[in-house]
C-alpha cells in the first residue's frame, strides 16, 4: 500500500474517533435527561486490499476503520414489562384516589362525621319515647330529622357530582391518548425519513417515541411492534391505534340517554366501547391495566341506589317450592350482576350501601308511626279512586293498606292517622279510595303506594325523601297517641321507635351474612370502604415498587453511567491521538522521501 493510502487510513481513525467522542459527549450531556437511552458506537474494519497469496495466507492490507452504527442500548422485554406494570399501577391508583374522595364526603378523616347526624336522630327518638306528649321533644325530633335528611342528601349529591366530575378526567385521558397517537405517528414519519438513507439512526427521536409509549402504557393497555423501516404500530385495548399510515382515535359518548356520564368509544369502528366492563377485572387475565379503565371502574356506569343490592328470598314469602326456587335462581343472577357491575365500582358500592341505610331508617320509622297491613278485596268489588276512576275486580286481590286498627294517631284535635315522619316528594304514602263490595256496602281505605324499582319517584331513596310537610307545620300530628278515642299515648309505638332502631335490618351486601342495626351498618360501611382503600393502596404501592424496580433494571441497561462514559472519553481521545501520531509519522516519511528525491 502506498504512503498516500496510509494517510487515508489515519484519516479514518481520526474521523471515527472524533464521532465516537461526539457520541460520548452527547451521552454525558444527557446523564440527567429522563427517558434518554445511552448510545453506543460500534466500530468495524473497512475493506481489505488483496495483494496476493502465498503458501501460508492471503496477502492483504487494511483500508482503515469505519462506524457500523450508533445504536441505542435498550432491553425490549424490560420495556414491555414496565409498560404493563405501570399501567396496572395506574389502574389501582386512580381507584384509591376515589376512595379518599368518598371518605372525605362522610367526614370520617376530618370535619363533622355523618355518624353525628345519626346519633342526634337516635337521641331525639329516645327523648321522645320518654315524653311522647312533649312538644319540645317532638320539635327536636323534627329538627334532627330535617338535619339528618339534609346531610344525607348532601352526601348523596356529592357522590353523584363526583361521578359526573370524573368525566373531565376521562375526557382528558382520552384526549391525551389521541395526542400521544398523533405524536407517535409524527415521530414514525420523521424516523422513517431520517433513517431511509441507511447512514444514521434517529436515536433521539426514538427516545421521544419510547417516552410516549411509556406514558400511553400507563393510560391504556397496549401492544406494539416495530417494522423494518423503524415504524412502530400500536394497538390499544386490542384495537389498532397507530398503524403505518393512520391513527384511529378514541372518542367519548354518553353511557346512556338517562345519564351525563361518558365512556370512551372507537368512532372509526362504529362507536364500539373501548372497554368491556361486563366482566370483573383480574390480574390473571391482564384486564386490570390502565388508569383510564381504572377511572371507569371506580365511577361505574350509573348512580346506584338501594335497589341495586339483591335481597335473599325467604321461603315463607312464597306459596310453593317452585316459586321459591325461581326466586333463588333470580337472586343468584342478581348477585352476579351486583358483583360485576356495582361491587366493582367504589362509587356505586357506596351509593347503594348508603342509600340502603337511609332507606332502612326512613321506612322503619315510618312503618312504626303509620303501620300497614295486608287485606284481600274480594271478587266483584269496585274501587273508586279520587279522580273518579273505577276498577271492578275480577278476582280476589291482595292490597297493602293503612292498618287502622293498630295505627297510632296524632294529638291534634282531628286525631290524624296515617301521617309518616318522612314522605316521598312526588308520591303520596297512601291513595284514599272507596271500596264498594258486591253486597252494596262501601268502605273507605288508604291504599299504600308501594315502591317500584323501575320508578325512581316511588322510592324512598336519596333525592326523593323529605320530612312530612304536615308534621313540619304541626308537630302535634306525629302519631303517638293511642288509637281509640282516649287521651293516652301509645306507649308501644313510642317504645317501638327505640327498639326498631336497635334491631338488625339488613346485610351490607349480598356477599355478607351478618345483619346489622343502623349504627353497626354504618360502621360496617365505613370499615368496608376503609378496607377497600387499604387494599387498593397496598396494590398500587406494590405496583409502584415493581414498576420502579423494572425501570431501575432498564436504567442499568439504557441509562448513562458518567464513569463509564468518562472511560470511553479517555479511550477515544487516546485513539484520536494515536491516529494523529500515525498521520504525523506517515507525513514525516513522505517528507523524508520527497527531500531525498530532491537531492
Amino acid at each position: 500500500m502506498s504512503l498516500m493510502s496510509s494517510l487515508y487510513v489515519g484519516v479514518t481513525g481520526l474521523t471515527v474517533s472524533q464521532n465516537s467522542l461526539n457520541t460520548t459527549a452527547h451521552n454525558l450531556a444527557n446523564v440527567e435527561t429522563k427517558g434518554y437511552t445511552r448510545q453506543q458506537v460500534l466500530q468495524v474494519d473497512r475493506n481489505y486490499l488483496k495483494l496476493g497469496v502465498n503458501h501460508i495466507s492471503t496477502l492483504q492490507t487494511g483500508l482503515g476503520v469505519n462506524i457500523a452504527t450508533v445504536r441505542q442500548v435498550r432491553d425490549m422485554f424490560l420495556d414491555q414489562s414496565y409498560r404493563k406494570e405501570i399501567g396496572r399501577q395506574g389502574f389501582y391508583e386512580v381507584q384509591y384516589e376515589a376512595v379518599q374522595e368518598v371518605e372525605g364526603m362522610f367526614g370520617e378523616l376530618e370535619g363533622v362525621t355523618f355518624q353525628d347526624s345519626m346519633e342526634k336522630l337516635w337521641t331525639s327518638l329516645q327523648e321522645l319515647a320518654k315524653e311522647p306528649d312533649s312538644l319540645v321533644a317532638r320539635k327536636s325530633l323534627v329538627q334532627t330529622s330535617v338535619s339528618f335528611i339534609e346531610r344525607a342528601e348532601m352526601i348523596g349529591n356529592q357522590l353523584k357530582e363526583y361521578q359526573i366530575n370524573l368525566n373531565t378526567q376521562i375526557m382528558n385521558k382520552v384526549n391525551r391518548v389521541n395526542e400521544i397517537a398523533d405524536g407517535i405517528k409524527d415521530l414514525n414519519d420523521k424516523i422513517r425519513r431520517y433513517e431511509s438513507t441507511g447512514l444514521e439512526n434517529a436515536n433521539d427521536l426514538r427516545d421521544e417515541r419510547n417516552n410516549l409509549l411509556d406514558e400511553l402504557g400507563q393510560i391504556v393497555s397496549i401492544t406494539y411492534k416495530e417494522n423494518s423501516t423503524g415504524v412502530v404500530t400500536v394497538n390499544a385495548e386490542g384495537v389498532p391505534l397507530v398503524t403505518e399510515d393512520e391513527t384511529y382515535k378514541m372518542g367519548v359518548e354518553k353511557v346512556s340517554d338517562s345519564t351525563d356520564m361518558l365512556k370512551p368509544v372507537w368512532p372509526y369502528y362504529g362507536n364500539v366501547d373501548v372497554f368491556n366492563l361486563d366482566k370483573a377485572t383480574s390480574s390473571a387475565d391482564n384486564t386490570d391495566i390502565g388508569s383510564l379503565k381504572g377511572l371507569l371502574v371506580a365511577r361505574g356506569s350509573e348512580a346506584a341506589n338501594y335497589t341495586k343490592i339483591p335481597i335473599n328470598p325467604v321461603r315463607a314469602d312464597y306459596a310453593t317450592d317452585a316459586d321459591y326456587d325461581a326466586a333463588v335462581a333470580d337472586y343468584k343472577l342478581k348477585v352476579s350482576d351486583y358483583n360485576n357491575q356495582v361491587n366493582a365500582s367504589v362509587l356505586m358500592t357506596v351509593q347503594a350501601q348508603f342509600d340502603q341505610l337511609i332507606h332502612g331508617i326512613v321506612t322503619t320509622l315510618n312503618d312504626v308511626l303509620s303501620p300497614n297491613t295486608e287485606t284481600t278485596i274480594p271478587t266483584g268489588s269496585t274501587i273508586t279512586y279520587p279522580d273518579g276512576t273505577t276498577v271492578t275486580l275480577t278476582a280476589d286481590t291482595d292490597y297493602t293498606v293503612l292498618d287502622e286498627d293498630e295505627a297510632p294517631v296524632g294529638m291534634d284535635s282531628d286525631k290524624t292517622m296515617g301521617e309518616a315522619l318522612f314522605n316521598r316528594k312526588s308520591v303520596d304514602r297512601y291513595t284514599t279510595v272507596d271500596v264498594t263490595y258486591s253486597d252494596g256496602t262501601t268502605k273507605t281505605m288508604k291504599l299504600y303506594n308501594k315502591e317500584n324499582a323501575a320508578d325512581n319517584y316511588s322510592l324512598f331513596t336519596l333525592g326523593e325523601i323529605e320530612v312530612n310537610p304536615e308534621i313540619l307545620s304541626n308537630v302535634s300530628k306525629i302519631p303517638l297517641s293511642a288509637n281509640g278515642g282516649g287521651d293516652g299515648f301509645d306507649i308501644d309505638a313510642a317504645q317501638k321507635l327505640v327498639e326498631k332502631w336497635q334491631e338488625a335490618f339488613a346485610t351490607l351486601s349480598p356477599n355478607t351474612l351478618t345483619k346489622n342495626n343502623f349504627k353497626d351498618y354504618y360502621t360496617a360501611l365505613i370499615s368496608d370502604l376503609a378496607n377497600r382503600g387499604d387494599q387498593l393502596y397496598t396494590i398500587s404501592t406494590n405496583q409502584e415498587s415493581m414498576a420502579n424496580s423494572i425501570d431501575s433494571q432498564r436504567q442499568q441497561t439504557a441509562g448513562v453511567s458518567s464513569d463509564e462514559e468518562l472511560t470511553n472519553l479517555i479511550k477515544y481521545q487516546h485513539a484520536y491521538n494515536a491516529s494523529s501520531r500515525y498521520i504525523t509519522t506517515v507525513s514525516e516519511m513522505l517528507e523524508h522521501i520527497i527531500m531525498r528525491l530532491g537531492n
